[in-house]
């Protein structure tokens, strides 16, 4: 029984220290709290135009030139037709934005979150749906509220931060897996 406590005890602090390691060493390919669009969704949804770049919050500059409303909130317009977005979590963002909204509760130690975030910025996100990258490790309480407990987790929320409905996407970390479960 000593041997398996001591063997339990090595397990645990060599994953703790590899966590530790990885985070101080930069481990997160994008620290900046800049909002950031994704380009846009697959070859079936056509006509959503180019992604924005410069990691501004109002990346919906070329859907509100065509008058759809669409960006960062707004009722009018038809929030289907702007590029899907992914952006850092906020309340205030998640109450402004209207079309699909997605809690993406990532960590950057998690090689599924970074998959899937990957998957995200290289194929985009379907027209009018939002990801906001939830921090899981800084989230605790959002965590509780929304009875997350695997990082990968996807919450669909209303307008009012209310879940509809969730999905873990640790299987299969694609945005075609998501938008299966929780978009269509």
């Amino acid at each position: 029984m000593d041997k398996k406590a001591l063997t339990l005890v090595a397990v645990i602090a060599v994953v703790v220290g590899g966590g530790l390691i990885y985070t101080l060493a930069g481990g997160s390919s994008d620290d900046s709290d800049e909002v950031t669009a994704a380009a846009p969704a697959q070859e079936k949804a056509a006509g959503a135009g180019d992604s924005a770049t410069d990691g501004s919050a109002t990346s919906g500059d070329e859907a509100a030139a065509d008058g759809n409303g669409s960006g960062n909130g707004g009722a009018g317009g038809d929030a289907s037709s702007a590029p899907g977005e992914y952006v850092d979590y906020s309340p205030e963002l998640v109450s402004s934005t209207s079309g699909t909204k997605l809690l993406f509760f990532h960590a950057p130690w998690c090689s599924q979150c970074e998959a899937l975030e990957s998957d995200i910025e290289t194929n985009g996100l379907p027209n009018g749906v939002t990801v906001f990258k939830v921090d899981f490790d800084s989230n605790q309480d959002l965590r509780q509220e929304y009875g997350v407990t695997i990082q990968t987790t996807m919450v669909k929320v209303d307008r009012d931060g209310k879940k509809l409905d969730s999905y873990v996407a640790y299987e299969q970390p694609t945005v075609e897996a998501v938008e299966q479960a929780l978009v269509q």
